[in-house]
């Protein structure tokens, strides 16, 4: 990186850490009903596992330094079992991000290596067993008439947009959004939506670098890509041609 863009980074890369931590504190609750979730998928037998991280800042950013390439920006949705747990507290370790890694193993054309040259952030760093269950979380809340984490994942969400467009200004690289289901109105990650719309709207040429794809989980990534190729293109003009036009669908043209 240029000293100007890894000044950039850390000032972007603090804010993260900044607002992780003054979100989880702001919930303190959050802990106790992420448990009890993780604790009913369990349906009776031993907790599947022991909530530790309730807020998760991406402790892998930490590890970047002004001499690393960083080729590529990849936002999932939020953190799950594994990237909560204190071991890791770093983003897309799971299944999903084995399958990720494999996607660029096996596509050396686009000369990426995942873990080299690809930072991850979330659409909300706020933990649940699954991103669906962030409704769970919310109802869990609001049956005891309080609202903050129905409040707190919004605002989160919000705050995530923003920092991508910090992190997209200061590395100049292309951003893939994985997972737009949920970014439809009314879906989980709908102030997201919103929020990239309002932050993109005024520089064409940073928009035009956001890629919109399925999620790596259950390959879905990696299903959908070989089932819109088109013969003889490269695996690199398919994905651009696949991104846009999810992009076009999520957020305009």
């Amino acid at each position: 990186m240029t000293r100007s863009a890894w000044k950039n980074f850390e000032k972007a890369r603090e804010r993260f850490r900044v607002t992780t931590e003054e979100l989880s504190r702001s919930l303190p609750t959050l802990k106790k009903l992420q448990q009890k979730l993780a604790d009913t998928r369990a349906n009776g037998k031993n907790a599947l596992y022991t909530v530790e991280t309730p807020v998760v800042y991406n402790t892998a950013l930490d590890e970047i330094k002004i001499d690393d390439e960083i080729k590529l920006i990849i936002v999932a949705d939020n953190p799950g079992r594994r990237e909560q747990a204190a071991e890791n507290r770093r983003y897309l370790v799971g299944p999903s991000g084995k399958i990720a890694k494999k996607f660029f193993i096996n596509n050396p054309s686009l000369g990426i290596d995942f873990t080299k040259n690809v930072i991850i952030l979330n659409k909300t760093p706020i933990h649940s067993p699954r991103t669906v269950e962030l409704r769970e979380l919310i109802k869990m809340e609001t049956a005891s008439g309080k609202h903050s984490i129905a409040a707190a994942i919004e605002e989160s969400q919000k705050n995530m947009a923003d920092l991508l467009f910090e992190f997209h200004s200061a590395l100049d690289c292309p951003v893939w959004i994985t997972g737009y289901s949920e970014m439809r109105k009314g879906g989980i990650f709908d102030s997201y939506t919103e929020k990239l719309k309002s932050l993109y709207a005024n520089n064409k040429e940073m928009y035009n670098r956001l890629f919109f794809y399925r999620h790596f989980s259950m390959n879905q990534f990696t299903i959908d890509l070989k089932q819109q190729a088109k013969p003889g293109e490269s695996v690199k003009k398919s994905l651009e041609r696949i991104g846009e036009g999810y992009r076009r669908r999520i957020i305009g043209v």
